[in-house]
């Protein structure tokens, strides 16, 4: 676990692709309860920790995560995230060049249960919930492409449904439509930036998460889109 920022009221970190950010039916230890003993040990904390989780990212996926260290943060955050007041940004690593180096996508997304997995259809429909993002082409290699990501609504799967109907799904990402497995059986999808007005202090916060380590691919993409964000 790499701690990206900390203060009183918030804990951001740059979660691996292996980990989760809550617990689930695979009884995995949770980020969310090693960053309560890691806050229990530091601070010396008698009890319970409070720890509130303000969003999620999906297993496979790596990057910044906000944690609320208060009540009174969670709440804010809550209400922030609702409003879209909190900006995200993300990478992608993907095959296909998109027909365009930059645009906005839009559609309709149903999202089966059973499966885990969201469907696209161009126009709405029951049950449906609409997605918008735009992404922007910002570094291409000999084999790949990597595409900056904001997003406007916050859809299950989203980045990974959209980009794939765009025929562009996300390296690894077999759910989706890519060919092979990544070896770490994660997808080359990256939470790289949140940006948000503080909830308690006002100041403004950007926390920016270097991408994994261990793959080269990202490492010489990071290198090759220094400057973009």
């Amino acid at each position: 676990m790499t701690i990206l920022y900390e203060d009183n009221h918030i804990i951001a970190v740059n979660k691996s692709s292996s980990e989760i950010v809550q617990g689930d039916k695979t009884g995995d230890q949770p980020l969310s309860e090693t960053i309560k003993a890691y806050i229990k040990e530091k601070y010396n904390k008698p009890g319970e920790v409070f720890l509130g989780v303000t969003h999620r990212l999906d297993r496979p996926v790596s990057g910044v995560v906000l944690f609320a260290k208060t009540s009174k943060a969670l709440t804010r955050l809550n209400e922030m995230f609702r409003t879209q007041e909190v900006k995200k940004t993300y990478w992608a690593i993907v095959q296909n060049r998109p027909k365009e180096t930059e645009g906005r996508l839009e559609h309709y997304l149903v999202r089966n249960e059973k499966q885990n997995k969201s469907f696209p259809y161009p126009n709405e429909r029951k049950d449906a919930k609409k997605a918008i993002l735009t992404y922007k082409l910002i570094a291409t290699s000999d084999r790949y492409y990597l595409l900056e990501i904001q997003l406007e609504t916050g859809r299950h799967h989203q980045i990974r449904c959209q980009l794939a109907a765009m025929g562009c799904p996300i390296k690894g990402d077999l759910k989706y439509g890519f060919a092979r497995s990544n070896p770490n059986a994660g997808i080359s999808l990256h939470a790289r930036s949140v940006s948000f007005i503080h909830p308690v202090s006002k100041e403004q916060i950007q926390i920016t998460a270097p991408v994994p380590q261990d793959d080269k691919l990202w490492k010489s993409f990071e290198e090759m889109a220094k400057g973009v964000n």
